[in-house]
């Protein structure tokens, strides 16, 4: 799992996401309840719901999710590069830029 300090450093250089921060800070909080509503409008549509608090917990949040699909987009970084800095195993990376 990223740290909060590594975040912030993928965020102020602009060389890794090719957007400079006060964008990403607008993506952010444009798309983020969007996707935070559709993942939602996904859970419930399961047929098979589990008990309330039960399966996995997500450890790749939504602003890791963005930065790696912009970071992927930018300079075609591989999955196994972006899993390396996040901290995460490659499907994770692979789910997330899907």
């Amino acid at each position: 799992m990223m740290g909060a300090g590594a975040r912030e450093l993928i965020v102020a250089e602009y060389r890794v996401t090719g957007l400079p921060p006060d964008v990403i800070a607008e993506l952010i909080a444009e798309v983020g309840p969007l996707w935070h509503g559709q993942h939602q409008v996904r859970l419930t549509a399961r047929t098979r719901r589990p008990a309330v608090g039960a399966g996995a917990k997500h450890k790749f949040a939504f602003i890791d999710r963005l930065l790696a699909t912009l970071a992927s987009v930018s300079h075609g970084t591989t999955y196994d590069e972006l899993a390396c800095w996040f901290g995460v195993d490659r499907s994770t990376i692979t789910r997330a830029i899907g």
